[in-house]
């Protein structure tokens, strides 16, 4: 496996000599894909829908069958039982199942930065000004092991509390997480876009952490921190590696509409219930998270180390395990794909 720190995209005009798409080499393993993905909707798995929506994998020779499911630990579980073939997830979740002794790696980073945000309701703005004081309180996530608890417990634990010390509760990826707090179901919520700025917009939250900038994630983790990514089995790489290029080429071609797209071309390339009932407040949500895709769809080394870093302190499993963490990221597929090339 490669680490060669030095991949870049090819720019200006040699990139516009060269058709940018090419199929991944051979015939394909399979042309059938199940793949699973935690919330669709959330701008955290945009990659997604742009490849979807954009025809890219079609262009690589694949159906894609997509099963969204409530939040990134029911993606996983899927891959573990084998219903779907690969998530769109989250980067630590590669850690964890690699600490369990399960070889399932990512093979492209979707998105730098985690664009994750803990708020807390506007009433308690007065009382909460700092994780540690949601102590005792309800905090919504995704679903209950999905990255936007994994983020809520390191902030906790920075503040001296434990994951038993609040509660938990899944509220879904969407207009359910919006009712959630609208209602009163929870005290605080750990989040993604579009929901963030529907609250925000609505005065219903006061935010506490915001990684939807570099600015804001360095300011939490102290530099790279990733967040979305493509994973899957090990031996389903080994068994296809052809089909495994084809899906590393779509979500790359991707990447790279998303490095130049304006609010106005994603809001138009998505379906509109994406919107939340409102198009404004999305093209709103989107222009807050544009920066957060990755340019390369390689993890570093550096954001490796800041992913585990942020799990162990409240994972006493991964804290006590012992494993090879360059093994959560397979560079070879993404060091193939067209436009990359090596100084």
């Amino acid at each position: 496996m490669s680490f060669d720190r030095r991949a870049v995209v090819i720019g200006g005009i040699g990139a516009l000599a060269a058709p940018f798409i090419v199929r991944a080499q051979g015939t394909l393993e399979r042309k059938d894909v199940k793949l699973g993905v935690g919330g669709k909707a959330l701008l955290y798995y945009l990659p997604l829908t742009i490849a979807e929506r954009r025809g890219y994998f079609k262009e690589q020779g694949l159906n894609v069958e997509i099963n969204d499911f409530g939040g990134g630990s029911q993606s996983l579980q899927a891959l573990v039982g084998g219903s779907v073939d690969v998530v769109t997830g989250a980067y630590e979740h590669t850690i964890r199942m690699q600490a369990r002794g399960q070889d399932i790696r990512a093979v492209t980073e979707l998105g730098r930065f985690p664009g994750i945000v803990l708020a807390v309701r506007a009433s308690l703005a007065d009382k909460v000004k700092k994780p540690g004081d949601l102590k005792g309180m309800k905090i919504g996530v995704t679903a209950p092991g999905s990255s936007t608890n994994f983020f809520a417990n390191f902030l906790l634990a920075r503040d001296g509390v434990q994951p038993e010390d609040v509660s938990f509760i899944g509220v879904g990826g969407g207009a359910s997480a919006v009712a959630a707090m609208r209602q009163g179901g929870i005290d605080a919520i750990s989040h993604l876009e579009p929901v963030i700025t529907r609250l925000e917009l609505d005065k219903a939250i006061s935010v506490l952490a915001d990684t939807r900038s570099e600015e804001g994630t360095r300011a939490i983790f102290g530099g790279a921190n990733p967040a979305a990514v493509v994973y899957l089995r090990q031996d389903f790489a080994q068994k296809n590696p052809n089909t495994t290029q084809a899906i590393v080429n779509a979500f790359y071609k991707a990447l790279k509409w998303l490095e130049k797209a304006t609010p106005d071309a994603v809001s138009a390339t998505v379906p509109e219930e994406f919107y939340l009932g409102d198009k404004e407040l999305y093209l709103e949500a989107v222009r807050k998270s544009l920066s957060m895709y990755s340019r390369s769809g390689i993890v570093s080394e550096a954001g490796m180390a800041s992913a585990r870093d942020m799990l162990v302190p409240f994972d006493k499993e991964l804290k006590a395990a012992s494993f090879d963490l360059k093994r959560t990221f397979d560079s070879t597929f993404i060091e193939k794909a067209p436009g990359i090339v090596k100084l």
